[in-house]
């Protein structure tokens, strides 16, 4: 740039808006504990059929490839059968207790948001469900994502402006617009967007013991990388230019400061006068 130059800037910006969530998924397990594992299992499907009986008075429908985005669906997606033990105080092992828990993992999608007291008396009445978390999500079609990256571009194209000032130029225009990663030299995996996850517990309502679903906003972040091509600049205008814009005390680029360190710590060469006055220093 020292001769004359159009320099290229890279930049990366972000932005982020609160939105209102478009679903909910509640995850929870029936579990049954009995003398042999065939009880446990008739226990723990008995506790199931009743569950999604209530589900399906609801409204709620079985989870399939062609649920789609249906208002409320359902899935009993895992079950799992193992020994119960317990720790043995004396001997600080565990102990057989002689009994088999059954256990299903269920989960319950609600995108009918107004469903949502509703579906938490259903889970509270069930006995033998219990409730590791609800968490919030946002789709990926949301109609905030398109304002959100629109802004992300914006906060590059300001952040773009910046380091033209500074080096005296103007944004000329923009080389490239991409997702994170996809300029290279980035090795971060790229995350499309982001959401915050909440998980809650505890009453809700008129339900005492009911998982609480109320929903929480979400977090939606748009991060891109951008290059832009600025005006000729030529290097000794830009150093002078950002100087006289800034405060009295100038900063000093670390190159600089590094060579004038340099200099000051290199020999210094002897030249003929100072060998001269040397020998006078002796005679006297």
């Amino acid at each position: 740039m020292n001769s004359g130059g159009s320099p290229l800037l890279s930049v990366r910006a972000e932005a982020r808006q609160l939105v209102a969530p478009d679903y909910a998924v509640v995850d929870g397990q029936i579990e049954h504990t009995a003398g042999s594992k065939a009880e446990a299992l008739r226990s723990v499907t008995a506790s199931l059929d009743q569950l999604t009986a209530d589900l399906a008075a609801l409204g709620v429908m079985p989870f399939d490839e062609g649920a789609g985005r249906r208002p409320l669906t359902w899935s009993a997606y895992s079950s799992a059968t193992h020994e119960e033990f317990y720790h043995d105080q004396q001997t600080g092992r565990m102990q057989r207790t002689g009994q088999v828990i059954a256990t299903v993992a269920l989960r319950v999608t609600v995108r009918d948001l107004d469903r949502l007291d509703d579906l938490s008396g259903v889970l509270a009445a069930a006995p033998d469900l219990h409730v590791h978390g609800v968490t919030w999500h946002v789709d990926w079609d949301n109609s905030a994502w398109p304002q959100v990256r629109a802004a992300a571009i914006g906060a590059a194209i300001g952040k773009a402006r910046d380091y033209a000032a500074a080096l005296g130029a103007t944004v000329r225009h923009v080389e490239h617009i991409a997702d994170v990663g996809l300029l290279g030299g980035d090795t971060a995996p790229y995350q499309p967007g982001g959401f915050v996850t909440a998980k809650a517990f505890g009453g809700s309502g008129d339900h005492p013991g009911a998982p609480a679903l109320t929903p929480v906003p979400q977090e939606l972040i748009a991060t891109i990388e951008a290059r832009f091509r600025t005006t000729e600049v030529s290097l000794p205008s830009a150093l002078g230019h950002s100087w006289r814009s800034g405060a009295s005390s100038p900063i000093r680029p670390a190159s600089c400061t590094q060579a004038s360190a340099d200099l000051d710590a290199s020999p210094r060469s002897v030249g003929t006068d100072d060998i001269r006055r040397r020998r006078t220093a002796k005679s006297r």
